[in-house]
């Protein structure tokens, strides 16, 4: 069966993927809508949906069409997808079809307005093995005009019983909390006005009819590649009608001009629940969307929370020597290694080495390193600037500011405004030329504050396009570079940034209590190789909380394994305990970035070929309580397992249907690791 299919006599389109089937019909006034998005159908069964009925317009119904882009035109009521104002001030867009192009898993459905010279065109892509759509919207005109409003897609869901929305939310520090609510009737607006994606939200939804849970029931699903502002809004009619519309921007926002390409806003459907639809999601993601998802991810150590601002080449020096005792493969310098930034008052935008701090440059440092048997990597905030810089000196028009108004400084600093094509320029050329003179392999790009006084223009999309521009021109002339995106903490996670980085700095609360929960989140959509967790030092140096080291490293296996404490001031048995459990960690880091992630109840499970693993935790333990064995999903029933640790051998079918009894220590946050092999009959 082809991917895309056209029925001409129907007018409909059919995209099919290996579990799930998509279908758009016409109406016949033009009108794109959705048929049916949910199990995979045959051709006859696609032939035998009920086609999209005309629109109709009523001063009190809705016109029953789940339009593909919702237009102001007509007698519409939900929120816009598409909102044009043309120069004699008509708005709106009147549907006429012009066209389809099929390429492959791509289709394309063109249309244009009736009265004026604007053309749409609506994309589509699926890729064999992938039950994703992607979708997209592009514009074109033939004369100038203001674009108040074009989201990536609409999507649509059948009639459901009731209506569960799942989305994220929090703030700095507690990235990723999982919502799920019942949708209210009306409309429910998920967005970013930060100019970021932010710490507050993240630009993914799933529903679900309010029966669905971790390996069971059906679930729809969203989630948009932009890295800037974006807007989410989901409707639920009196009548049980329900969908969504979403893209870049937000409310107030505004373009002119002749063309526009939006972001992908893709979709997936799932009958195996929320846990169905993030390893679907994962794997999109590791082969449709990291540049170099196939690799492993290295353990590093970053000086950050050792030292602070005060960075200097001899004591990088030690704590690289005790980073590669205890087994990290990247060291890197973080803050304080630049112009004269002793503060995060001053120093940004001077991007060379500090000469007290490092007098001969960074080169002694960097070949240590390698001596060590290190790569390299440096932090780097090339989107900021200190009012107190050289380069605010010199170019003070070269920030995001409002003339007549004081300029926002957050953090001391401001915003570079990367949509000015010289100052993307000047970005691109010291990053270029600062990893071309030394050997650095890794970059983590930071972004520590959000965009204020931006105004209405296109600044918000420019920036953003333009941080895009400088990542894939770093990659391609620098192949080896690995880079790892930060926004204090997880405020840039998207499919966007992703696309473009390697790894994703979760959060800046390295608390392995509240690590467990946010790293929950984020698996919700993206995978565990993409997801970095750094063991730091008890009490923790943000929330004061005392946990076992073997603790903090469990949770932070979980993901991407990195170091991130006050190494010289831990004692020879932490050391030495910390480099115990590197080693296991990478024994099992290719089952854990690569393999498929289930979430059980207070545990992770990974699986890859015959190999298991589980980290199972316990925050308290009350005295005299009975364990609870952990159920583990998605073996085979009739196989055995035997523990790697113990030599035990266990049933397929015991595992899932009794479960696992944790070997937990008797303190509080208590932490397992088990790791299991399938045995061949």
């Amino acid at each position: 069966m082809s991917l895309i299919a056209f029925d001409p006599a129907r007018r409909r389109w059919s995209l099919t993927t290996p579990r799930t089937s998509y279908v758009i019909g016409l109406t016949d006034d033009d009108v794109p809508a959705c048929l049916h998005w949910g199990p995979r159908l045959t051709p006859e069964q696609a032939a035998a949906l009920p086609g999209a009925v005309p629109f109709r317009a009523s001063s009190f119904d809705e016109s029953g069409v789940a339009e593909e882009l919702l237009t102001e035109a007509g007698a519409r009521y939900g929120a816009a997808s598409l909102q044009i104002r043309f120069a004699n001030g008509d708005t709106g867009v009147e549907w006429q079809h012009t066209g389809h192009e099929i390429e492959d898993g791509h289709l394309t459905i063109l249309m244009r307005d009736r009265a004026h010279p604007v053309e749409v065109a609506l994309h589509y892509r699926v890729r064999a093995g992938c039950d994703v759509v992607e979708r997209w919207t592009e514009i074109r005109s033939e004369e100038p005009v203001t674009l108040l409003r074009c989201d990536s897609a609409a999507w649509n869901l059948p009639p459901l019983p009731g209506y569960r929305l799942s989305h994220a939310s929090g703030g700095w520090a507690a990235e990723n909390s999982v919502r799920r609510v019942e949708l209210p009737v009306g409309e429910t607006v998920l967005t970013s006005r930060r100019g970021i994606t932010s710490h507050q939200a993240n630009p993914w939804v799933m529903v679900d009819a309010g029966e669905a849970g971790e390996e069971h029931g059906e679930v729809w699903s969203a989630a948009l590649a932009w890295s800037g502002s974006w807007r989410v809004t989901l409707g639920r009619t009196p009548s049980g009608r329900t969908g969504w519309t979403g893209g870049f921007g937000h409310e107030g926002v505004s373009w002119q001009g002749t063309a526009w390409s939006t972001p992908v806003f893709a979709g997936l459907y799932s009958d195996g629940g929320f846990g169905g639809a993030s390893r679907t999601w994962h794997r999109y993601v590791n082969e449709h969307v990291r540049p170099a998802a196939g690799e492993l991810r290295p353990l590093l150590y970053n000086s950050w929370e050792a030292v602070g601002f005060h960075v200097g080449e001899e004591s990088q020096k030690r704590m690289a020597a005790l980073a590669a005792r205890v087994g990290a493969e990247v060291f890197v310098m973080d803050d304080a290694w630049f112009g004269g930034r002793t503060s995060d008052r001053a120093g940004l935008g001077d991007w060379w080495p500090n000469p007290e701090r490092f007098p001969h440059g960074l080169t002694p440092l960097i070949e240590e390193v390698h001596r060590l048997g290190m790569k390299f990597g440096l932090w780097v905030e090339p989107e900021m600037v200190n009012p107190d810089s050289d380069l605010y000196r010199e170019h003070p028009d070269w920030v995001v500011h409002m003339p007549g108004r004081p300029r926002t400084e957050l953090r001391h600093q401001l915003l570079l405004d990367f949509s000015r094509p010289e100052v993307a320029d000047w970005a691109h050329k010291w990053l270029h030329r600062l990893v071309s003179e030394h050997a650095i392999d890794f970059l983590k790009w930071d972004c520590n504050r959000t965009f204020t006084q931006a105004g209405p223009g296109d600044l918000l999309v420019g920036h953003v396009r333009a941080v895009y521009s400088i990542l894939d021109r770093l990659r391609a002339d620098h192949p080896h570079l690995r880079v790892e995106a930060c926004s204090g903490g997880g405020g840039r996670t998207d499919l966007g940034i992703m696309a473009r980085t390697d790894q994703v700095w979760t959060s800046d609360n390295t608390d392995a209590a509240d690590r467990l929960s946010i790293q929950h989140g984020f698996t919700q959509i993206y995978p565990a190789g993409a997801m970095a967790a750094w063991v730091t030092d008890s009490p923790n140096p943000i929330t004061g909380r005392r946990v076992p080291l073997a603790f903090r490293f469990h949770v932070a296996m979980a993901g991407v394994l990195g170091l991130g404490g006050d190494l010289p001031n831990w004692s020879e048995r932490e050391l030495d305990e910390a480099a115990e459990l590197v080693a296991v960690y990478k024994d099992i880091r290719p089952v854990v970035q690569h393999g498929e992630l289930h979430r059980l109840r207070e545990a992770v499970q990974y699986t890859l070929g015959d190999r298991v693993v589980v980290l199972a935790f316990r925050r308290r333990g009350a005295f005299g309580a009975p364990g609870v064995p952990l159920r583990l999903s998605g073996l085979d029933p009739d196989a055995r397992y035997r523990d790697e640790d113990t030599g035990a051998v266990h049933h397929g079918v015991l595992l899932t249907s009794r479960g696992l009894l944790p070997p937990f220590p008797s303190d509080d946050y208590a932490s397992a690791l088990i790791r299991l092999r399938k045995e061949q009959p």
